[in-house]
């Protein structure tokens, strides 16, 4: 009897779970369908999880400019990958060095990463020091350094690494080790968990990041996927909504502006979406235990 209810919950929670994934999926599936829709169709009917019209217009006319979205995914794929690896170094030492009961200022050190939190220099003195001091201005560090350390990731991982014992700590300093290498022969290997998790987070982070490339880019060869994109999205409800001459309305009544935002998620959503499952394994875990221990 008791293992009849065990089965009957096992199966129910196994129903639950299952009808909400397909939810999840939903969304996905009618940002796909809009991209393949017509205008008419959308504007007429709305949004629906089988297009009734199929069409790739809106993909042919991103392609139009195929070769600067190419140039774009590549700043875009650059910019995550050194970003996200140098993240987690910097959030990653930065969490060992507060975790490490043996330092004398840590909690100095942890309070002055929570004021950082709490309080901003402002736009304006951010954008001097970057731009005038920095000399950040149409390089790729400018979409990368900024956002390098962040102080929840950096508590993320020092509450995971208080969770690690003491005396692991003391038998490498006793085996000669320095601090370096206990960070990343020992330490490290340890807290993959909670490493992936926040690599996820900076990851989708520096992918769907446009606005440091508005702030800091004007070449257009520099430009990443996201700006691009929104600079795309733009013109299109310019000449959607201009109002001065007769040619440019007859122009955009052509433009299928709602399937081309579809289009453009698509585009973009395809490579982070594989990050995903290398990780998923990590993420709970990581996210828990980084949360409540401390």
């Amino acid at each position: 009897m008791l293992t009849r209810r065990f089965s009957l919950s096992q199966t129910a929670i196994g129903a639950i779970v299952l009808l909400f994934s397909l939810a999840c999926l939903f969304p996905f599936i009618m940002v796909i369908s809009g991209s393949l829709s017509t205008e008419n169709d959308i504007v007429n009917y709305g949004y629906a999880l089988i297009p009734r019209h199929v069409t790739l217009s809106s993909y042919k006319i991103l392609l139009l400019g195929s070769s600067r979205i190419v140039d774009a995914y590549i700043i875009s794929i650059l910019v995550t990958v050194i970003g996200t690896a140098l993240s987690i170094i910097v959030n990653g030492m930065g969490g060992y060095v507060m975790a490490r009961r043996s330092f004398k200022y840590r909690n100095v050190l942890s309070i002055y990463v929570i004021i950082t939190m709490l309080f901003s220099g402002g736009l304006v003195p951010w954008y001097i020091i970057c731009v005038r001091y920095l000399d950040l201005k149409d390089t790729l560090w400018a979409m990368i350094l900024p956002p390098l350390a962040n102080a929840f990731n950096m508590f993320l991982i020092r509450n995971f690494m208080m969770a690690i014992p003491e005396d692991l700590y003391e038998s490498a300093k006793m085996d000669g080790a320095s601090e370096y290498r206990i960070f990343f022969r020992l330490i490290a290997p340890l807290s993959v968990p909670v490493l992936a998790t926040v690599g996820l987070f900076v990851a989708l982070g520096y992918w769907n990041d446009w606005f440091l490339g508005l702030m800091f880019i004007d070449k257009q060869e520099l430009q990443p996927l996201q700006l691009l994109l929104r600079t795309l999205v733009s013109n299109v409800e310019f000449l959607k909504s201009s109002s001065n001459a007769a040619a440019m309305q007859q122009i955009s009544a052509t433009i299928p502006s709602e399937s081309i935002k579809m289009a453009l998620t698509v585009i973009t959503i395809g490579p982070i979406i594989f990050l995903y499952p290398f990780v998923q394994r990590y993420f709970v875990k990581g996210l828990m235990v980084g949360a409540v221990k401390g």
